[in-house]
């Protein structure tokens, strides 16, 4: 795949979105049977959603593999060069990573995110889904087999594990000299193992313990509506806002007001006991503050600065995303100079923390490691560079 021409890789693009289109009941059909199977398992509806095809998913998936094909293609790009005073030509030049695998629960659009990524690249990729998504996994990737046949490329530039057995993960985690990289999306059980066990080098992808601080200067009727989107608009999502933080200046206006807004979508509040005095909710317990609930659940905490704040958020925080929404441009350089997040939000929701919002058209997941890549893996963070060095006989 290393040497396949951007136009070949765009013919495969071009053909999974239309088999997409095409194919939608077999994939609705097929992916009632895992959300059947999960509801049978009495998992949270917030995770169920997570696994769930519609209409919509399908032609967002058909959409992204249009957006990547009319992203430049990164492989063969020089980044950088330079000239020494002997005339001796230095370059940078993108190129694929080779083979990389990627483990993952639940969300079977990865299936097709991670193709139309690796595709682009250069790179061969093979899938190792979660067995709660098996057989929407399996269509799709059938699907994308069939691309790269229409496209003359290939079938097995793309390989998907069929059985669920969970000891095939380590096999594939020993597969040094096989795979160039792995790549782990899910809970953080998962990406814990895969870290610790694994003989490839890994690109840790995070778990999203994500922050907003509603700062004393904020516009408060705004803020609700941030809040709530980074909530409840889709609560099972990594970027999903698990605490937030609410100066002391303005907590007994704007929590009231707030739950209100949150009722009414069925969120349970949890909070620290400055917020009791407010609220009637349930106690908040150290462990809250470390939680990724990936559920309709909220921690709040009462700060008295924005230097609280940020302590609180260095000491909790999973460097995925966080936000504070202020009006106090001190505060604002504080928030954004002292937080290491992949991604530090002004008067925005974490939500946005997503490659297709980033314009990247998909993403492999997002890592908050500080190596390579942080933030939303696109196509450049799928590349690695070698050196191209252009001499005239030169010689040390």
């Amino acid at each position: 795949m290393k040497q396949v021409l951007t136009r070949k890789k765009n013919q495969a693009l071009l053909a999974l979105s239309e088999l997409l289109v095409e194919n939608e009941q077999e994939l609705l059909a097929q992916n009632a049977r895992d959300v059947e199977n999960a509801r049978q398992r009495g998992v949270k509806d917030a995770l169920v959603d997570r696994l769930a095809l519609t209409s919509p998913r399908i032609r967002d998936m058909g959409a992204s593999c249009r957006h990547i094909m009319a992203l430049k293609d990164p492989v063969g790009e020089v980044f950088d060069s330079f000239v020494r005073e002997d005339g001796l030509r230095i370059e940078k030049i993108r190129v694929p990573i080779g083979a990389i695998g990627i483990i993952y629960e639940s969300r079977p659009n990865v299936t097709v995110d991670a193709t139309i990524l690796a595709l682009k690249t250069g790179n061969a990729v093979l899938l190792r889904g979660g067995s709660d998504a098996l057989y929407s996994n399996l269509a799709l990737a059938n699907l994308v087999k069939r691309s790269l046949q229409q496209a003359e490329l290939p079938a097995s530039a793309v390989e998907i594990i069929e059985d669920p057995d969970r000891e095939l993960v380590g096999e594939m985690l020993r597969q040094r000299g096989v795979l160039d990289l792995v790549i782990p999306r899910g809970s953080s059980s998962l990406i814990s193992r895969v870290v610790e066990q694994s003989q490839v080098p890994v690109l840790e992808t995070g778990v999203g313990v994500c922050h907003i601080f509603v700062d004393e200067s904020a516009q408060l009727q705004k803020s609700i509506r941030v809040v709530d989107n980074a909530k409840t608009q889709r609560p099972g999502t990594c970027n999903t806002l698990e605490t937030l933080l609410v100066h002391a200046a303005i907590a007994p206006r704007f929590l009231p007001a707030l739950k209100r807004a949150l009722d009414e979508k069925n969120v349970e509040l949890r909070g620290c006991p400055r917020t009791l005095d407010i609220l009637d909710i349930a106690p908040a317990t150290e462990q809250d503050w470390d939680t990724e609930y990936l559920d309709l659940v909220l921690s709040i905490r009462i700060v008295d600065s924005v230097d609280e704040a940020i302590d609180h958020v260095q000491r909790h925080s999973t460097s995925h995303s966080d936000s504070i929404l202020s009006e106090n441009y001190r505060n604002i350089q504080l928030f954004l100079q002292r937080v290491d997040s992949a991604a530090v939000y002004v008067n925005a929701s974490t939500r946005f923390t997503d490659g297709g919002e980033f314009g990247f058209g998909a993403e492999m997941g997002i890592s908050t490691q500080r190596l390579h890549a942080r933030g939303p893996v696109g196509l450049r963070e799928l590349t690695t560079y070698k050196y191209l060095v252009h001499g005239d006989y030169h010689v040390r």
